[in-house]
This record gives structure tokens, sequence and C-alpha cells, in this order.
């Protein structure tokens, strides 16, 4: 993997919360008390105004450093070498595992400190921050524990470290594993080092549980599993929400004004992520994600946002947190996205594709019924009222609006869906209805979005511009793998937005100008539509060096560089693990041909 990428991050999480760690083993990001709140550790994005905002064991004389996941699990350990020998390792998770007949997720970091070699010398270095940066909170101790008065929220660290050591950060010799365990305040009834090993073997034997039941490709396997861990990472248990990324305002380039909060649900970043985990057969998000989707549409006035807040906030207001300098300096640093002001109109299509599998899969406890089915069509009336109508579309452009062809294509998939899903459910004059109004739509596409010159598919109607999109209508059903449009739309496509292993999303400028990076996941949708049309070994070699863009520990951002390589954007993204687990699905020998 490429060992030079600035985000050398691991993310551990148990649906409540989510943290970055970097690569010596410091907390540099966490919001609290959920993915969306005030990050009490955000050195990660630069506190202008304070030497904290994050969480960080310092060894003394320290020369190297190594770093991986447990096997299968979102646990992270972190080995910190010093020059003399000594060695300790660092173990930190968020606890997620069953218990009294539920998922125990709290609002709760563990740390655990081993030595391992020699006598170890460390500090801890404890030091969150609040309001975005502005603010050292107040403090306040007990025997064993501090507490930190974030605001709504108060941070308490028990631990069995002696506290002076933590409090006053004074270095001491390690001799026995110390542990530190983040979370609400409330007092702990056993010694932090029985829970901190009790919650540790529990939330192996949750992730170990979780990853045996995932139907993986023969190939590849590694990858697969860390990227559908990271997934999940990203799902809010206290709603099914998915958000786009754990991280705000990480530039998709550098020294730009592209810096966007991807903390939020985007409807059709969630579906894409659905789907993809039901292709792995991990079916329960789709259902935790379908009550988040049936709560908000039951409190919507009939039109549908393209993105909303992990408890269902419609409006995302956008403002910039001017205590943080941004990653690596580069702000602003924003919270809220005005994207929910847009009209986006492919987020109806992507409610009924992340309901489909719900109304076929048998394995499910709870399939999808009638009254299932009726809600469902009022997203379908949607999508055909906004099917030719121009919007942001998939690439949120905040300066124009056009009939972007992917908008088109995916509300033709909300009706042709419906229309199947009537069927299963033997509704056949509702079948008939919604397979009419699909066949009316399909017809109107290809006569609008098709240049007539060359006989590709085109970004927009009556338009003559190609994008990343367009590599999608195979998978969304629209077209065969050989239709010669699609063909077509391949090759066109890779000879104008390929650059180097990279593709991107456009080409002609945005409103900020030419995009610089390569947003990731086009480059997993090039390989799948490779593979469609015949071109499977370059498909397969593309893939390979895909893969070695991620980081040392298998993750990946929004966007790569495609001059140096370097990842950018916000973090794990969402979208990438997705075109990852998707490619891999298709492109991987069987397991027959391997045994």
């Amino acid at each position: 993997m490429n060992e030079t990428t600035n985000l050398d991050l691991g993310a551990i999480g148990n649906g409540t919360v989510g943290a970055l760690v970097d690569a010596r083993g410091r907390i540099a990001w966490c919001c609290l008390p959920t993915f969306d709140g005030d990050p009490a550790f955000c050195s990660l994005l630069s506190p202008r105004d304070h030497d904290a905002g994050f969480f960080d064991i310092v060894l003394d004389n320290h020369v190297d450093t190594t770093q991986r996941y447990l096997d299968n699990s979102a646990v992270l350990a972190t080995r910190l070498d010093a020059a003399d020998g000594s060695t300790i390792e660092i173990v930190d998770f968020a606890p997620r595992y069953k218990a009294h007949g539920r998922i125990f997720h709290p609002m709760s970091l563990v740390r655990t400190i081993r030595p391992l070699a020699g006598t170890p010398r460390i500090t801890l270095r404890l030091r969150p921050l609040a309001d975005y940066g502005a603010r050292v909170p107040e403090r306040t101790s007990g025997s064993n524990h501090l507490r930190f008065l974030l605001g709504d929220t108060v941070l308490r660290a028990t631990t069995d470290v002696p506290l002076p050591m933590l409090r006053d950060e004074l270095p001491f010799l390690l001799e026995r594993d110390m542990h530190v365990v983040l979370g609400p305040d409330e007092t702990f009834a056993d010694a932090p080092s029985a829970y901190a090993r009790g919650a540790l073997e529990s939330t192996l034997d949750y992730w170990h549980e979780w990853v045996r039941y995932l139907s993986i490709p023969a190939e590849w396997q590694d990858a697969v599993i860390r990227a559908a861990i990271t997934l999940k990472l990203c799902q809010y248990e206290g709603t099914g929400a998915i958000v786009a990324a754990l991280t705000t305002s990480i530039p998709e380039a550098p020294h730009t004004v592209r810096n966007w909060d991807y903390r939020y649900c985007w409807l059709r970043d969630a579906a894409f992520v659905v789907r993809a985990l039901n292709r792995l057969g991990a079916t329960r998000s789709m259902e935790e994600y379908l009550r988040y989707l049936f709560n908000l549409a039951a409190g919507a006035d009939g039109e549908l946002g393209p993105v909303y807040g992990m408890h269902f906030e419609r409006e995302l207001l956008e403002t910039e947190a001017t205590h943080l300098a941004g990653y690596r300096g580069m702000g602003p640093v924003r919270i809220g996205n005005d994207a929910w002001r847009q009209r986006q109109n492919d987020v109806y299509g992507s409610v009924v594709l992340a309901a489909t599998q719900l109304f076929f899969d048998h394995r499910l406890n709870v399939r999808g019924d009638a009254a299932a089915f009726a809600r469902l069509e009022h997203a379908g009336e949607a999508a055909w009222r906004m099917h030719d109508q121009p919007d942001a579309g998939l690439w949120e452009f905040r300066g124009r609006a056009a009939v972007h062809t992917y908008s088109a294509v995916t509300s033709w998939a909300a009706c042709d869906r419906l229309a199947r899903i009537a069927a299963q459910l033997s509704l056949d004059t509702r079948a008939a209805f919604w397979a009419d109004r699909a066949a009316h739509m399909r017809e109107r596409i290809l006569r609008e979005a098709v240049d007539p010159n060359d006989g590709h598919f085109v970004d927009a109607f009556g338009g003559g511009g190609l994008d990343a999109s367009l590599l999608l209508l195979a998978d969304l059903g629209f077209v065969a793998d050989d239709d010669p449009r699609y063909v077509a739309t391949v090759d066109a496509i890779g000879r104008a937005l390929r650059r180097g292993g990279h593709m991107l999303r456009y080409v002609v400028a945005d409103d900020f100008g030419l995009p610089e990076t390569s947003f990731t996941i086009c480059n997993f949708w090039y390989v799948e539509a490779l593979a469609r049309i015949g071109r499977a070994d370059e498909a397969r070699t593309l893939f390979e060096q895909l893969l070695a863009r991620r980081n040392p520990l298998g993750l990946l951002s929004e966007d790569v560089h495609p001059d140096s390589g370097e990842l950018w954007g916000n973090f794990p993204q969402t979208y990438s693990m997705v075109g990852l687990i998707n490619a891999a699905m298709r492109l991987s020998r069987s397991w027959e041909s391997l045994l």
C-alpha cells in the first residue's frame, strides 16, 4: 500500500461515535456526543489558538511506528518503538457488543497502553477542546477520573493511570497495562482494567461474528472486509442514518475552497452503501436505514431534499469555524452543508433503489409488503414529476442547473423497480402502471441524452458533455452491458476523463474552477464498466493500482491526486469504500476456481 499519504489515519467507532487515530496513536478527530457533534478532538483541522484538540501518548525517544487493525475488527493497535529498544502498544476501540438483548454502543472510547519491551517512559496528553476549537473546557477531577465540561456534553476520563500523571501530563515509566476510558459522566462499577478487558473481548466477538457472515468474494478478501467494516462505522445506530464521511472540510485538493462538511446523510450516498452491503449479505444495515428513511418521509412535505441530518434535520445551515485553520492549514472549516437547499432529482430513485431488496430477499424476518410499497409510490410519483426537470445533479453544482442524464435515469429506475415490486406483490394493475411510466421515461431519455453523431450518452439532455456518472447506466439496468451506446460511452469517457490511472468526474469548469483531483469512486465505476464491456484484464490491472492508493490501514478518502497519488477529501469516504466492494465483487474469480 501507499505509505506516503498524509491521511494515514485509522477509523474506530461503534455506531454512536467515530474517531480517527493517526499513525503515532494520537486521537486527532472525534465529534461528541455523535458523528455530527462538536469535535472535542479536532487537531486534524489545526486549532488556531491552542496546542490541544487531541489525546496522544508520547514515548520518550520514539523512533518508529507500526499500526494494524486486529483481524476482522474495528479495533486498532499502534506500536511505538523507542531508540533504547523500549516498545509500547496502544489498543483503541469504541465498545460495541451484544448485551441484554440489544447492541451496546455507548458514547465511549477505550485506550489500553501496554509495555511490550524494555522500560518505556511515556507522557499522556489528554487535551480536548470545545466549540470547534475555540475554548479549553473547564476541568474537574476525582480520585480516578477527570471531567471535561464541553458544553451540553460532559466527557469523563476514568483511568487506572495515577491521576497526577494524566491530569498534569507527568512522564512516567510504564510497568504494566494502563487503561483510559472516555465516555459519559457516569460512575464505573468495575475497575477500569476489568471493564476495558471485558469490553475488548466482547467487541472483538461482535466484529468477528459480523464479518463471519459476510458473503465476500474469493479475491481481495481483506480489502473488502476492511471496506465493509468502515461502512458499518458510518451508520448511526440511533436513527439508522448513514453519513457520507466522519469528517468535515478536508479539501478535495490542496489550497482550494472545495471544503465541505460530510457528517450528514445524503440519500444517494446511503443508497449506494446499502446496496453494497446487501451484496455482501449485511442486510441489517438496509433495514436500519429504511427505518430512518420511512421516518424521514413521514415528516416530509412531499418533496425530499438530497441530504439530512442524522436526527432528520432538514436545514443544515452552512457556517465557518473560524478557530480552526483547517487540514494542514487549508481552510475554511465548514459546519453544515448548503446542499440541503438544492434540488437533486435523483434522490427519489435513490430512495426506491435502497428499499427494493426488502421485497425480494427471503432471508429477512420482515419483508416489504403492500403498505411499504404504497409509501414508496410517493417517491415514484415525485420521480415521474421531476425526471425531465433541471437540477443541480449528482455533482451538486451550485451555480447552474440542467436536466442531468444520471438524475433522469435514476428516476426511471424508481418507476422500473416499483413495477417489479408490484409484480412481486401480485399487484398487477400497479405493476402495469409503473412499467408504462418507466417505458415512457426510457424513450424520452434515449431521445434526449444520446449524442446523435458519436452514439454515446451525454451528461445532460441536449448537451454534448461527459461525466463519470454515465458509467452507471448499465449497473442501474437502463441498458445492457453490450449495448453499443453504453460501450461507446465507456470508450468516450476513457478518452476524455482519464488521467493516467485516474478518472475525473468531468473536465469542464464548475462553480470553483477546474477540478484537480480524481473522485475516487469514479475510478471504481470505470473498473466495473471495463469489466462489463469485456475488458476484464485491463479492469483487474487498474483495480490493483487503485488498491495501492489506500492508506496503510486499507482506507480511502474522497479524492486522489492523479499526479502524486496523495489522498484528499473527507475521510473515510463511504462512496470510495462502496466502489472498492462493488468492483471486487464484479472482478473476483469464483471460490470454485480457487479451491
